[in-house]
């Protein structure tokens, strides 16, 4: 008996890292799975090759259980919709999304191409509409549904040199919010997970330092992908059916639960304020309170456990 006993899920970049431990798990847990892959480069930039979903999809049906494959893009809403159809067609219906499909397009802000910035915006951002508006209806129907979003620690924290996919990764962690709350009243659950685990997209960074090459061999060697896995589908499961709405990070064997925006300190002026009264005493009232400007490394600056 397995957590997902009689599920259907959708898992979007199910031929590599996180989408492959997360399909290959969901099936172990007793799901029906599609398992979609463009089975694209990294970056995004070629038409894709249909042999990584559908090579995780048999090593599923090799060990009993139930599998098919798609190999098309979420960045199209056609294509999406028939991911959702096929799932409808293959197995009566879909309980689940799960959605880590992604690219990256570093670079330093100043020298982003407007396609850089498109592309990663399409894939993560859209990508992430794509999925959830494709399955919403059907949710509402069933009363009943569960979206995992993948958000980074790139955009809740920041990370030099990605600030296409900071954006489009702060971007979900709103939409997941939204669905999550107008989908309350139907049983419809979002949530986001920030997952560290060594994939192609963290071996694809650039090491530029001793610093850099040793948080690398901590990533390779203690955050994997299968870690992720478990979370993604424990939020699936009916079990988990009181969690919605939540961010939530993976770091080796660490589930963290994280904050989300809400005030934190307050100043008020009897008389209002002026641009200068608000430097000259607001700013300062205010300044132990700001964030620095350290990257997730400076968040996390520890071995994961």
């Amino acid at each position: 008996m397995g957590v997902l006993d009689g599920k259907v899920v959708l898992v979007t970049g199910g031929g590599n890292g996180i989408g492959r431990e997360t399909a290959l798990l969901a099936a172990r847990e007793g799901a029906k799975v599609v398992v979609n892959d463009l089975g694209g480069s990294l970056s995004g930039g070629d038409e894709g090759d249909a042999g990584p979903a559908e090579k995780v999809a048999a090593e599923i049906r090799a060990a009993g259980g139930e599998a098919v494959s798609n190999s098309d893009s979420v960045t199209d809403m056609k294509a999406v919709q028939g991911m959702i159809e096929q799932a409808k067609d293959t197995y009566g219906t879909l309980d689940s999304i799960i959605n880590p499909a992604g690219i990256l397009r570093d670079g330093m802000f100043h020298k982003m191409s407007e396609s850089d910035w498109d592309s990663v915006i399409d894939v993560h951002l859209r990508g992430s509409f794509n999925v959830t508006r494709a399955a919403v209806e059907l949710f509402r129907e069933k009363e009943s549904g569960s979206f995992v979003l993948f958000t980074s620690t790139s955009g809740i924290i920041g990370n030099i040199g990605q600030a296409n996919y900071a954006a489009a990764k702060m971007g979900i962690v709103g939409l997941s919010r939204i669905i999550a709350m107008e989908g309350e009243r139907k049983n419809i659950r979002s949530n986001v997970i920030a997952p560290f685990a060594w994939t192609r997209m963290i071996a694809s960074i650039p090491v530029k330092d001793e610093a850099g090459a040793q948080r690398v061999e901590r990533i390779k060697n203690s955050m994997r992908a299968d870690q992720v896995a478990q979370l993604a589908i424990a939020l699936c499961a009916d079990k988990a059916k009181t969690v919605s709405g939540q961010i939530f990070i993976v770091r080796g064997n660490e589930v963290i639960l994280c904050d989300q925006p809400r005030p934190i300190k307050s100043v008020a002026r009897m008389e209002g304020w002026t641009p200068e009264s608000i430097i000259d005493q607001a700013f300062p009232a205010m300044q132990g309170s700001f964030f620095g400007l350290g990257a997730s490394a400076s968040v996390f600056p520890y071995d994961p456990v």
